[in-house]
């Protein structure tokens, strides 16, 4: 079992052509636990202020409006990521396991990765490939 997990979370866009990472925050969990519950925070967080409550008095009324049906709706995966106790459950396996997780979302103009590994695993040479979770 490793004990301690380092996470990121990363937005890329691209600027002048090139593809540019802006860090979101970066945890150092304690525990297997900590890490599941800060990456579903964090992606709870990103939700949220992508796609905020419309009735969420901070806002006055027209100031959010719907998007087009052809828009990936990069909250909505999230938050079904989030939801979902199977892919939480294959997270906190891979992670035990000393693997690195990777979840993406993304739209056409940028997108959002929740990345993180065994502290244990940084220190020895992987030989297992990384576990890209599709959530989309």
């Amino acid at each position: 079992m490793h004990d301690e997990f380092l996470c990121h979370v990363t937005a890329y866009g691209t600027c002048e052509g090139r593809r540019i990472g802006v860090p979101l925050g970066t945890y150092r969990a304690p525990t297997l636990a900590l890490a599941l519950w800060w990456l579903r925070d964090r992606a709870s967080w990103i939700a949220e202020r992508l796609d905020p409550l419309p009735e969420n008095p901070r806002f006055p009324a027209g100031a959010l409006v719907p998007v087009a049906e052809s828009v990936p709706d990069v909250p909505g995966v999230l938050r079904a990521w989030c939801a979902d106790s199977a892919q939480q459950e294959l997270v906190a396996d891979e992670l035990a396991g000393g693997r690195l997780v990777r979840i993406a979302a993304g739209d056409d103009t940028t997108e959002y990765e929740l990345l993180a590994e065994s502290v244990d695993a940084l220190r020895m040479q992987r030989t297992i490939p990384a576990l890209v979770v599709p959530v989309a």
